[in-house]
């Protein structure tokens, strides 16, 4: 059966519907919604990327405003967090719109959100996270850019998806056409829970699976550079657990970088917290960590 995932559903942020929706968010709503990556509708040119039965899952696609069809421009690709059963592609909406500024094209990606009542692991999750990446990577023409730079970036449950794409083989749907690697060249994590290991995130979820889903117990050689970004008080990840996965990748030859910020909790870098301070500072560095890399040009230029 064929699937129609070049369908376009350009956004309307000036509609009624979304007006009236911020109307109704009290400050505590802001608060949760801030901490966990739920945040308003996401900008940019909405297509679907994947079709499971009746319900079509949306990319979110941002571009750098002198953007041609002609380009070869490096890309991001954007998992939300939310622990695997909340959240929305808007957290990165801002972090989108700056790469975008920089010349990089951007997608923020909706996937299967799992069932709070129930302790399944996440293999929708994972298996739309590739699925993402093959579509992205196979319509590199269609948007512009190169198919040997395109980065996975995420926070939280997002970040472990980020990671998962980078490292874990396997893990594929039905309906994804393997020929096309779902590997990202690069990746951007913001506090990931990428360890699932025994007394680490998600062990209630993925018990003695965790081999399959756990980016920490998949390292090797040919993976991906990366930069992470974890504070000091994260009550998920450990600075230990951050700590191991640089290192353990440095040994295996893999240009990793670690941020810790000092008193920080887990969500400290999403955009509106604490005057954006932490978000300017962790996009500043993605900034950096992407240029050393070759993929875009100059300082940075996010102003505080």
């Amino acid at each position: 059966m064929r699937r129609d995932y070049n369908h376009s559903l350009p956004l309307n942020p000036g509609s009624k519907i979304m007006k009236l929706s911020t109307l109704f968010l009290t400050p505590v709503c802001l608060l949760v919604m801030t901490l966990w990556g739920v945040a308003a509708p996401p900008e940019g040119e909405r297509f679907v990327y994947k079709t499971i039965g009746d319900r079509a899952l949306s990319i979110y696609v941002t571009k750098p405003a002198d953007w041609d069809q002609g380009d070869a421009r490096p890309a991001i690709v954007f998992f939300h967090g939310g622990g695997w059963v909340g959240g929305s592609p808007g957290q990165f909406t801002e972090h989108s719109k700056y790469f975008a500024s920089r010349g990089v094209v951007c997608f923020q990606v909706k996937y299967r959100l799992l069932d709070k009542s129930n302790k399944e692991p996440p293999v929708t999750c994972t298996q739309d996270a590739k699925s993402a990446m093959r579509w992205v990577r196979a319509r590199s023409e269609q948007f512009g850019i190169d198919p040997d730079r395109i980065a996975s970036a995420g926070g939280s449950a997002g970040g472990h998806l980020a990671a998962f794409v980078g490292t874990v083989d396997g893990g594929d749907g039905v309906e994804d056409d393997i020929q096309v690697s779902a590997k990202s060249n690069a990746m951007l994590l913001f506090n990931p829970v990428y360890n699932n290991g025994p007394g680490e995130w998600g062990t209630a979820r993925v018990g003695e699976r965790y081999k399959e889903f756990s980016p920490a117990h998949n390292l090797t050689k040919d993976d991906p550079p990366s930069i992470v970004f974890l504070g000091s008080n994260d009550k998920l990840i450990p600075v230990a657990t951050a700590e191991k996965f640089r290192d353990d990748a440095k040994a295996l030859g893999i240009q990793s970088e670690l941020h810790v910020y000092e008193g920080q909790a887990h969500g400290f870098f999403n955009h509106g917290r604490d005057n954006n301070k932490w978000y300017v500072e962790t996009v500043t560095a993605a900034d950096r960590f992407l240029s050393e890399l070759g993929w875009i040009e100059g300082p940075p230029t996010l102003e505080k």
